[in-house]
């Protein structure tokens, strides 16, 4: 039984570089790999007012913290802005007409979330 061997060396390098042509067009030089770059983009400083309110109406008597007043922001960035709220708390909670609503009194602990944000958290309610 013979066998042929496959060379393993690499092969002959390529004799025609294919990007070779881009480097007469003048494009920018590659970013440097920078430990910032890695880092997310800080939010705005002031991306708006938004009312913390602790409320029971229509809950059963539960006691629910209930952010409202977004402007400008969708609905990926309120369910992020709730995942994060819910695993600091460690409550439950969801995003319902808009609003952001976490179970319990967690007033202080959802204002410095929205700090940290960018927000201007404003305390309502009793």
């Amino acid at each position: 039984m013979s066998s042929k061997r496959i060379p393993t060396d690499g092969g002959s390098s390529l004799t025609q570089n294919p990007f070779a042509g881009l480097s007469s067009i003048g494009l920018p030089a590659a970013p440097a790999n920078d430990s910032s770059a890695s880092t997310p983009p800080k939010p705005q400083k002031n991306r708006g007012r938004v009312d913390i309110k602790r409320t029971t109406a229509h809950r059963g008597g539960k006691t629910v913290t209930l952010v409202t007043g977004f402007v400008g922001i969708g609905l990926p960035e309120k369910e992020t802005l709730a995942k994060q709220m819910q695993k600091a708390c460690g409550t439950g909670g969801t995003v319902k007409d808009g609003n952001i609503e976490i179970q319990g009194d967690q007033r202080t602990q959802v204002a410095s979330i929205l700090t940290e944000a960018g927000f201007r958290p404003v305390l309502a309610g009793g």
